[in-house]
This record gives C-alpha cells, sequence and structure tokens, in this order.
C-alpha cells in the first residue's frame, strides 16, 4: 500500500468512527474548539478595541477632512508635525505673548470650496432630576454629516430650534433625565428641551449636553451684558471640522501655519510626508517616536503559555478516543495492518477531529465576539467602529487548532502503535513500568527554567522569562505520573470510594495524567496573570494619595462665604447626603492680609518651620540625595519615603486643600472623625490649648517653631483695625502634643491647633469648613442635590470627597481569569471522570455484583473529578507563580532605575499572591466538580460478561 492511499484510508476510518461514537466526537470538538474560541475572541476584541491612528482620527474628526484650529499666538508663522503631536514656532521667531495676541482668521486658512462646522465648548452648570450638574455644553450642529463618527444619534431627533438640546446617555442616567425632559442653564436661566441622546464613540462616559451654534454662548453674553449680576460664560476655543472637496494636502497644512492654524488632516496623518519636508521633523532628526507600541512583557508570556495550554487541553479527550477504540484498532491489526498504519487511524482521527474544533472555535469565537459585542464596548468605554477582523491571525489560530488536535492524538498513536493484537481485542493493558529518567528531566526542567525566568526578570530580559516559563511548566508536566502515582499511596487510610478513586489515577496515569495537565495549564496562566495583576494593583495603591482619610467627606466654604452660607451649606449637606454621622467643624488660619479673598500682594503667610538635622530633613532631597538612593533597595527606600521626614515632601498640595500651612483650627472632633487619632491624652491637651501636631518631623523637644509673616495691604481695612502697625514677622515656639508617626500622613492637615491658642499668638481664624464621618461617598444624585441646595445661597461651598483608588478594572480581570479556569478546570475534570468510568466499568460492574449500592458508584466518580481537579489546581498554581515573580522582576529592576534617577520616586514593586482567586480555584472549583460529577454518575449498570 502507498503512502497516499493509506493515509486515505486512515482518514475514512477516522470520519466514520467519529461519525460512530457521537458524543465522544463532539466532546473532543469542544475542548479543542474552546481554546480556539477564547484566542479569537480576545483577537478580535483586542484589534477592534485598539485605538489605531484611523480610528483616533475619526473619533476626532467624524467624516471630516481635517480639524483647523487657532493656536492662540496670533497670525505668527507656526510649525507643526503631521499628526499634530508637536508644534512650535520656527527657530529665531520672536517670542509672542499669548494674552496679547491678536486673534486669527482661521476661516482664511481653509482650501478653496471647503465646507465647516464649528465646535466651541463652554462650561456650564444645568439643573438635573436631582438638582444641578457642572457639565459642558458644546455648540456643534450634531445633525451636519461631517459629524458623523464623532458622535451619533442613539435615540429621538437632532436639536432643530435654539431651545433644543441632545445629551449623551451617560449624562442622562446620572441626571436622571431622558429624551423629552427640560433642563435649564443656570446663570442666563435659558430653559432647553432634550430632544436626543447621543454617544461619543471614543468616550461612552461623557457628560456633556450639544446644542447648534448660537444657542447657548450668544443668549448668555447677552443675558450677562443686560443683568450685571449674572456672569458672562467662559467658552473654550472653537474649533472648525472642514471637509474639502479634494482633500487636505500637506501644501495645505503649510499654508494654513503660515497663517497661525493647526491643521490635524486625515489625508496627511494616514500618509504623512516624507522627514525632509516636515521642518519641525527635519531639525529634530529622529527625536520623534514612530508611535509603535511594543507587547508587554506579560501580554508576551501569557500568550506563550495559552499556546502550551491549548495544546495540552485536547489530551484527555483523545486519550477516550483512545481507550474506546482498542478493539477496532485491533482488527486493523488482524487484516494485517501494521504499526505504522494503526497510528495513522490514531494521527488521522486527531487531524479530522482537530480541524473540525480549529473552524467551530474560530466561527463561535467571531459569533461570541459579535453578540457580546455591546457589553464589550460598554466595559471598555469606546466603540469598535467596525469589528476588525484579520484573516491571517485567524488562520494562524485555526492552524494551531489542527495542530492541536494532531498533537495530542500524537502520544496515544504511539500507545495504540505499541500494543498487541491481543491486547487490543481482549481490552487487557498488560504491564508497564513507568519511565525513571522522565521525572529526573522534569526536575532538573523545573529547576533550570525556574533559574532561567529569575535571571531573565532580573536582567529585564522578555524572552528569557518566556522561555524559562515555558521549560519550567514542562519540567512540571514530565513530572505529573510520579506525581499521580505517589497521590495513589496516600489513600491507604481512606473509606472505599476514595481510597478507590486516588488508587485508579495512580493505576491508569495514561489519562489522569493529561487530564491534570490540561487543568494545571489552565490554572497556570490564570495565576500568572492574577499574580501579576495583584502586584500592580498594591503598587497603585501604595502609590495613590488620597484626598480625605477614609470614611470622610469634608464640606469647605470659601473665603468668601458670608457666615450664614456656612449653615445654610451645613444643612443641605446633612438633610441630601444618606449615611452621614459624626460632625466635626474646622477653620483656617492665616496671618496679615488674607490673600485667598481678594488680594493680589502685600498678603500674610503661617509657616511651619521644619528643624534641621537628620531627623526632620528627608534625605531624598537635596545633595547626597541620589548617592543614598544607589545604595538603597527597594524595601528600604520605601520605610525611608514613609518616614514622618520623608512623607510631608510628596504628598504636599496633593490631598485636602487647608492652606499652605497645612494648618486648621479645631478641637477632638477633628481629631477622633478625621485623623482618627482616638487618644485621651491628644483630646485633653486640645483642650487645654495646646495643639496636636500630627507629622512629628516638625517637632523638637516637644516644641515647634511657627513663623507668622504680618503683611497688610492697605485694602484690607478690617484687619488694619485689628492689626493696626507696620507689617512685621513673628516666630513662637509653642508646646505641642506629638502624634505618633503614622499619623504624619493625613491627607492635609499637619498640625491641629485650638482656637483660644491662635487668639494668643495673634492669628486671624475663620470658619472653612466640617468633617463629617460617612458611610459611602456621595452618590450622582446626592452630589447633585447638595449643589442644588448650595447654588440656592451663592457658590461659596462646594463638597469634597474621597472615592479612593478606582480597582474595578483589575478586579474585572481576576474575576473573568477565575471563571475562565474555572470552566476548563470543569471541562478537564469532567472528561476524565467519563474516561475512568469507560475504564472501569469491569470495577463498576464487580460492585454492583457484590452488591454495592449506586452511592458508592456516585461517590467515586465525584472522587475520581476531584482528584484530578484538585490535583491540577495545585500544580498549575505552583507553574503559574514563576512567570509572575519574574515579570514582577523586570518591574522591580525599572522602577529602581527611576529611582535612583529621581530618588523621591517610589520604587516599591510587591509580589502579591492573589488568595481569593486561587482560593476559589483551589476549593471551590474542585468541589463543585466533585459533586456534579457525582449528581451525574449513572445509578444503575448493565451486567456484561467480563473477557477472559
Amino acid at each position: 500500500m502507498s503512502v497516499l492511499p493509506g493515509w486515505r484510508a486512515a482518514f475514512r476510518i477516522a470520519r466514520r468512527d467519529a461519525l460512530r461514537s457521537k458524543g465522544r466526537s463532539a466532546l473532543v470538538v469542544a475542548m479543542i474548539a474552546l481554546p480556539v474560541l477564547g484566542v479569537t475572541a480576545a483577537d478580535v476584541t483586542y484589534r477592534s478595541s485598539e485605538p489605531t491612528l484611523a480610528k483616533t482620527l475619526t473619533a476626532g474628526l467624524g467624516s471630516a477632512d481635517a480639524l483647523f484650529s487657532s493656536a492662540g499666538l496670533g497670525p505668527v508663522p507656526l510649525e507643526q508635525l503631521p499628526d499634530l503631536r508637536t508644534w512650535g514656532t520656527p527657530p529665531g521667531a520672536p517670542e509672542v505673548d499669548s494674552s496679547t495676541a491678536g486673534p486669527v482668521d482661521v476661516p482664511s486658512a481653509f482650501p478653496e470650496g471647503s465646507r465647516y462646522v464649528t465646535e466651541q465648548p463652554v462650561p456650564a452648570t444645568v439643573t438635573t432630576r436631582h438638582g444641578i450638574a457642572n457639565i459642558e455644553i458644546v455648540e456643534l450642529r450634531t445633525s451636519d454629516p461631517v459629524v458623523r463618527g464623532k458622535l451619533d444619534l442613539v435615540d429621538g431627533a437632532y436639536p432643530e430650534g435654539k431651545d433644543e438640546v441632545v445629551a449623551t446617555e451617560h449624562f442622562l442616567e446620572s441626571a436622571g433625565l431622558a429624551v423629552g425632559s427640560r433642563t435649564t442653564l443656570r446663570g442666563p436661566e435659558q430653559t432647553y428641551t432634550i430632544v436626543g441622546s447621543v454617544e461619543l464613540h471614543s468616550d461612552l462616559a461623557a457628560n456633556a449636553l450639544y446644542a447648534d451654534p448660537g444657542a447657548v454662548v450668544a443668549p448668555w453674553k447677552a443675558a450677562s451684558a443686560r443683568d450685571d449680576t449674572i456672569a458672562p460664560p467662559n467658552p473654550g476655543d472653537t474649533k472648525w471640522l472642514v471637509r474639502a472637496g479634494a482633500g487636505v494636502t500637506w501644501a495645505d497644512v503649510l499654508a494654513a501655519n503660515e497663517k497661525g492654524v493647526l491643521v490635524l488632516s486625515r489625508e496627511v496623518a494616514l500618509d504623512p510626508p516624507p522627514d525632509s519636508e516636515v521642518p519641525l521633523a527635519a531639525r529634530a532628526g529622529n527625536g520623534f517616536p514612530d508611535g509603535s507600541v511594543e507587547l508587554s512583557a506579560a501580554v508576551v508570556t501569557v500568550v506563550a503559555m495559552a499556546v502550551l495550554e491549548i495544546v495540552l487541553l485536547a489530551g484527555p479527550a483523545f486519550a477516550v478516543g483512545a481507550r474506546r477504540s482498542r478493539r477496532q484498532l485491533g482488527l486493523l491489526g488482524t487484516c494485517g495492518g501494521d504499526r505504522g498504519q494503526v497510528r495513522a487511524v490514531v494521527l488521522a482521527g486527531g487531524a479530522v477531529l482537530g480541524g473540525i474544533g480549529a473552524v467551530a472555535g474560530v466561527a463561535a469565537g467571531l459569533g461570541l465576539t459579535f453578540l457580546f459585542r455591546p457589553l464589550i464596548e460598554d466595559w471598555s468605554g469606546s466603540r469598535f467602529g467596525t469589528l476588525d477582523i484579520r484573516p491571517g491571525e485567524l488562520l494562524a489560530i485555526a492552524l494551531i487548532g489542527l495542530a492541536t488536535g494532531i498533537l495530542a492524538a500524537l502520544a496515544p498513536a504511539i500507545v495504540a502503535g505499541r500494543q498487541s493484537v491481543l491486547e487490543s481485542l481482549t481490552g487487557r493493558r498488560g504491564t508497564r513500568r513507568s519511565s525513571r529518567v522522565l521525572p529526573v528531566v522534569g526536575c532538573v526542567a523545573l529547576a533550570g527554567g525556574t533559574a532561567l525566568a529569575v535571571v531573565g526578570g532580573t536582567a529585564g530580559d522578555t524572552q528569557l522569562v518566556v522561555g524559562g516559563s515555558i521549560v519550567a511548566e514542562l519540567g512540571v508536566l514530565a513530572c505529573i505520573p510520579v506525581i499521580v502515582g505517589f497521590i495513589g499511596r496516600l489513600g491507604s487510610r481512606l473509606p472505599l470510594s476514595p481510597r478507590m478513586a486516588l488508587r485508579d489515577a495512580a493505576r491508569n496515569r495514561g489519562r489522569t495524567a493529561p487530564a491534570v495537565a490540561a487543568v494545571m495549564a489552565a490554572v497556570a496562566g490564570t495565576v500568572a496573570i492574577a499574580t501579576y495583576t495583584a502586584g500592580v494593583t498594591a503598587e497603585h495603591a501604595y502609590d495613590y494619595i488620597p484626598t480625605l482619610t477614609p470614611g470622610t467627606v469634608a464640606l469647605v466654604v470659601t473665603p468668601e462665604a458670608e457666615d450664614d452660607q456656612f449653615l445654610l451649606a451645613r444643612r443641605a449637606v446633612e438633610q441630601n447626603l444618606a449615611g452621614i454621622g459624626d460632625r466635626a467643624d474646622f477653620g483656617r488660619v492665616w496671618a496679615g492680609s488674607d490673600c485667598s479673598v481678594y488680594y493680589e500682594d502685600g498678603c500674610g503667610t503661617v509657616e511651619l518651620v521644619k528643624p534641621t538635622g537628620k531627623d526632620h530633613s528627608c534625605p531624598l532631597q537635596g545633595a547626597g540625595a541620589r548617592k543614598l538612593a544607589e545604595g538603597l533597595s527597594a524595601d528600604a527606600h520605601k520605610r525611608l519615603m514613609g518616614t514622618p521626614a520623608c512623607v510631608d515632601e510628596y504628598v504636599q498640595g496633593s490631598a485636602f486643600d487647608s492652606g499652605t500651612a497645612k494648618i486648621v483650627v479645631g478641637d477632638a472632633a477633628v481629631l477622633t472623625s478625621y485623623a482618627k487619632l482616638d487618644d485621651p491624652a491628644a483630646a485633653k491637651a486640645l483642650a487645654d490649648g495646646t495643639p496636636v501636631l500630627l507629622n512629628p518631623a516638625y517637632a523638637q523637644d516637644g516644641r515647634v517653631t511657627l513663623k507668622a509673616v504680618h503683611t497688610y495691604n492697605e485694602a484690607d481695612k478690617e484687619n488694619r483695625k485689628l492689626h493696626p502697625g507696620r507689617a512685621r514677622t513673628t516666630t513662637d515656639r509653642l508646646d505641642v502634643y506629638v502624634a505618633p508617626a503614622q499619623y504624619a500622613a493625613t491627607p492635609g492637615i499637619r498640625m491641629i491647633l485650638p482656637q483660644r491658642t491662635a487668639d494668643r499668638i495673634g492669628l486671624h481664624t475663620r470658619d472653612h469648613g466640617s468633617f463629617y464621618s460617612a458611610a459611602h461617598p456621595p452618590t450622582d444624585a446626592e452630589q447633585q442635590a447638595v449643589s442644588a441646595a448650595f447654588a440656592q445661597f451663592g457658590s461659596g461651598a462646594y463638597l469634597q470627597s474621597e472615592y479612593g483608588q478606582s480597582s474595578r478594572d483589575e478586579d474585572v480581570v481576576l474575576l473573568i481569569l477565575a471563571l475562565f479556569a474555572g470552566v476548563v478546570t470543569l471541562g478537564a475534570a469532567t472528561i476524565t471522570t467519563g474516561l475512568a468510568k469507560a475504564d472501569a466499568e469491569a470495577d463498576l460492574t464487580t460492585l454492583s455484583a457484590v452488591g454495592a449500592p449506586p452511592r458508592v458508584r456516585r461517590t467515586l466518580s465525584g472522587f475520581q473529578c476531584l482528584v484530578v481537579a484538585l490535583t491540577g489546581v495545585l500544580l498549575g498554581t505552583v507553574a503559574g507563580i514563576v512567570p509572575a515573580v519574574s515579570l514582577r522582576l523586570i518591574d522591580l529592576r525599572e522602577a529602581m532605575k527611576s529611582m535612583r534617577a529621581q530618588p523621591m520616586d517610589s520604587a516599591y514593586t510587591p509580589i502579591v499572591m492573589p488568595w481569593e482567586t486561587i482560593g476559589l480555584l483551589a476549593l471551590a472549583v474542585p468541589v463543585l466538580a466533585g459533586l456534579l460529577a457525582a449528581l451525574f454518575a449513572g445509578k444503575r449498570l448493565t451486567l456484561t460478561r467480563r473477557a477472559v
């Protein structure tokens, strides 16, 4: 028999066998199609959501050819890059003051015969169902076809008059409004009807209203001119969306630059001219990046491990086929077929089912991506535009699926080729000793791969990390048969069902090991990404600087507010915010003229003077900081940054605004409700007139130095009456109660000053606001209701909240990973349970014959499934830690480089285990798999005659 006819017969047998055993074939196809589906969906989703230049241009230009705008420097020559990332004035050009620059006639720079629409935003305050909200109103003719692609109508109609607007869907949802609702622009009190809802393709969470040109700014200006109590509008710069008949060329861009106009042209950005024709790029040489985006080390590693996972997933399924087809293969041997032809039949089965699974997986991936596209877009916050389907990449994914089928059938083919005809026909397996070399090779590969990955992480080499991680995982795979055999010895003291399950797994390593490998591969990838993501999340949490202490909101009144406004604002907060508790009032303090009101010069200041010396000055600043940073580890740098001497340096100006001195006037309530310092001694000190210092770095021998510059502006008549005389500087040494060091980073406050102490040293004070303990941050509705109440008595108050660092994206990623690994674990464990049941028919028949109740068979099936799932999860956790740790070492290396260049930059790069995800995989999923296997195990067995 020649080669081609032999393979033709093998494929024919494989096709008929697949049709004969439809259930088993469907199972094999599903196991191959599942990872192909996932990779296909991920590829199409990534490509469709990737912010390519074409999509970015459409989001900014709509269907226009170009966006024209003024640089704000007047009609002076400019230079720009083709994609407008950088622009400037030509070398040697005189400097231009933008505040005195004249207007630019932008329309004169349009190509001849162009048509355009204008876009001009203006910040405004509008009424909502709950109260009022700050929002941006954009004057843009949304009904013009030029705008299509930038934003589109979702519901209702476009504005047709000066009293109609459209709103983004996100604003309608947060404001409690709908199409047909009316909203009023505060100030000129212009009322508009919302006639439609729109969405911005690039920002689905945008809060904005859109009106036709002339519907907002012009009447607002007219109302302000008639009534001086109405503040005039503060519109942003006008932009022009231009559609030219022949497009906007680079020559048109250069001509517009000569007139002081900047241009973002679709034609030029997509097909830029050579650098020799771009004056700015020609001078800069290669200094400008090409905009290409490289895959991160994490993505590269995960993709490599995903490919390995796809190869492993189909192993248990083909082990089922090999076991069930033994008699057929034996008959092939009796008809004169040699071992090569037996192997060809098994491999042909892998090719047939692998091809079907690959095609089905790609088709299902495309279908599911299309079906769940709206959910994916809402989660990502932007629209795809069109699905970006790349046939070459999908073909490569399908080929991987086909190769998966062939590779998964390779081991069963070799085993089938080695079996004697008698063993195949009788179903006897014979006795074979496990390889003693393979576990040794596996241990060496595990140790060597781990070392290689760690070295790659330390050296910042992504390729070494990828290679080492794969080698380490292959090492664990090689050790699985020995591990399974060892597990079988652990059941000697267990009850009947778990003991039989462990021994059956050890005796049939040929089917148990591939199932464990499949679970391990899925869990390893999940644990790798989850561990890396958990570390990055912890790093972000460390770098995050809170605005307020957790569980608090702050009502702040501006210096211009009257005393009665503070009382009204406090009442508004207490009536409209749910879940608020204790209140602590606080005041601000200053010396001399209060420059926060309206004075421009002659201002007084209050300053806490930090003592000199190593205990008070941050060593990461000033001379010797870089030299010190070079010898610090990341942990030592973190400890140093957390000291009182350094913590105040990097949080300055980033938290609650209590003034440059960060001193507030308050009592013990501020300590307990805001600083969270429940210390009776500190409360007694405030009651006795002793300030409480939250940052010990400012204290020396229990005292602080307070420097006050009493400089008065002549217009500040009120303070002049209270403190007559010449300007002076006073320095006071105050006894203070020094709080523990952990309170040094209290947002916005260094020291709490009693009112009578401020009066004694001649400082000015005034109510500044109140802190409230809160069960949750204000919702959009509550914030709008409070803003509406504030607006009733003027604009002298605002609410400040601490929402904390958002980890929603990381939590969603971890949840998706856990669900994916759980599905794969359940699938692989279910398959191996079915295989165990097929292989153990004789044992189950014997159990039934001797009177074993059905629950024994059920518990046996459940424990068989549990053994595979739990073993695979534990091994996968170990294998997944290797790449995650190596990737974090790469991040640590980059952070250390940044820290040594800028000593105040954080080098904290923690490795955090995602115990919630690991716990879900290690406990919930195996138990669920075992319960499902026990639940669906057959109640009755048909007694058959054993082969002899």
